[in-house]
């Protein structure tokens, strides 16, 4: 998985140069592994109505549903090329789909943390 782990990140980090945060400057990417090969990559999206600001693994997640992609192993996530884990809403958006994902993100490739979701979020919220 390490290799796998530090290609995802590697693209969360490359993601995140598209990142859209004039308020911030927190430039955040996030790099989805769905469980049939395709990866799915999202960036944060700002706006001047705080509250309709998207994060990245959202964003990843949303692209991915929307092509019918339902099941994922993993999601690495680089926020100005560095560490950065899920907001709250984040988590509970991805335990709807996934609560055994790897969420993977570090200060580099080489020094990368994993951690499964239900870690994360330990008592995540689904119907």
């Amino acid at each position: 998985m390490a290799t796998t782990d530090k290609k995802l990140f590697r693209m969360a980090v490359k993601a995140s140069e598209n990142a859209y945060a004039p308020f911030s400057d927190f430039h955040v990417g996030a790099a989805l592994l769905a469980k049939d090969g395709r990866i799915f990559t999202g960036v944060n999206v700002e706006n001047s109505s705080y509250g309709a600001t998207i994060c990245a693994e959202r964003t990843a997640m949303v692209k991915a549903i929307s092509e019918g992609c339902r099941e994922f192993e993993a999601i690495a996530i680089a926020g100005n090329g560095g560490t950065s884990w899920p907001c709250g809403i984040c988590r509970q958006f991805m335990y709807e789909f996934c609560p055994d994902i790897r969420v993977i993100s570090g200060e580099s490739e080489d020094e990368l943390k994993v951690y499964i979701l239900k870690e994360l979020l330990p008592e995540g919220f689904k119907l």
